[in-house]
């Protein structure tokens, strides 16, 4: 992470030099993910492991590693403008957020755009909005017995593997649980009225006015596109036509021949987005952003 945010650094200062005085600078932070790099704890091996390497409880320890993350990033937003400017008499601050992630960071980007209204933009780097569905998907890879072809896996949620409790935790946190409960995402073009009028006061509330940068690989198995492309494709048909309004905007990009890496063209396309981005947010004030 430090690699992507001292490019992300060095872009925006070529940008907008000090020497023109600008009123806007960017500054990035990076850090571990829970029990990973600095972070690990003993066990960490066993807990962050899949059902096939003998984790049985996968499915919850992912989503709890990807919960906390959201809630580390609630705490540093908080805290950060008083290390940094705490001797400046108000001078400075910092009014603006956004994040990048890979992985379970990319997973975790999605659930701070819908839980935090201060996160104003983010990089999904290969990274899924519907967890549900990727650990569906995951357990029928498995052939765990909770997972039945018979019915396309729908009796996997629910299940020792998906148990009830996390479905709630889910249906509170993620993008789609929050949208769409466990019921699938409707097709673009068959929202009704009576469903957009709800789905319009979830996404004002937690969604409006922000703008994501979606990047995946075409050929990633363990976080597959197809596991995204059902919220994407209805998520970009509303704010292109019944949330027009809303000023969303979402760029997604999948990148043939790429597995599950952070690649070459994608770190470009990441760091044209931050400084586009946060080139927007120049007003008056003195600031400073993050990511």
């Amino acid at each position: 992470m430090a690699d992507i945010a001292s490019r992300a650094i060095t872009a925006y200062n070529a940008t907008h030099p000090a020497s023109s005085s600008p009123t806007r600078g960017l500054i990035a932070l990076a850090w571990d993910q829970r029990n990973h790099g600095s972070r690990t704890v003993p066990g960490a091996e066993k807990v962050n492991g899949a059902w096939r390497e003998g984790n049985e409880r996968h499915a919850q320890d992912m989503f709890g590693v990807i919960a906390g993350m959201v809630a580390d990033q609630k705490g540093l937003m908080d805290a950060l403008g008083s290390y940094l400017f705490h001797d400046e008499g108000g001078r400075r601050s910092i009014d603006g957020h956004l994040c990048l992630g890979i992985s379970l960071g990319g997973h975790s980007v999605w659930q701070t755009l819908f839980a935090e209204e201060r996160m104003r933009a983010g990089v999904v780097v290969i990274g899924c909005p519907d967890f549900e569905y990727l650990m569906r998907d995951r357990a029928r890879l498995s052939k765990l017995p909770t997972y039945s072809h018979d019915d396309d896996g729908a009796s996997f949620t629910n299940s020792k593997d998906f148990p009830a409790a996390l479905v709630e935790w889910v249906k509170k946190l993620d993008p789609k649980g929050i949208l769409f409960g466990t019921d699938p995402v409707p097709a673009p073009g068959t929202t009704s009225q009576a469903e957009q009028k709800r789905l319009r006061a979830v996404l004002d509330e937690r969604l409006r006015a922000k703008k994501i940068l979606v990047t995946s690989g075409g050929d990633d198995k363990l976080v597959p596109y197809k596991c995204s492309k059902p919220f994407l494709d209805w998520f970009k048909d509303a704010i292109s036509t019944w949330y027009a309004d809303g000023g969303v905007v979402v760029e997604d990009k999948v990148y043939p021949g790429v597995g599950h890496t952070f690649s070459t063209e994608m770190v470009r396309d990441a760091v044209r987005f931050i400084v586009d981005v946060v080139g927007t947010w120049d007003n008056d004030e003195h600031v400073a952003s993050k990511i």
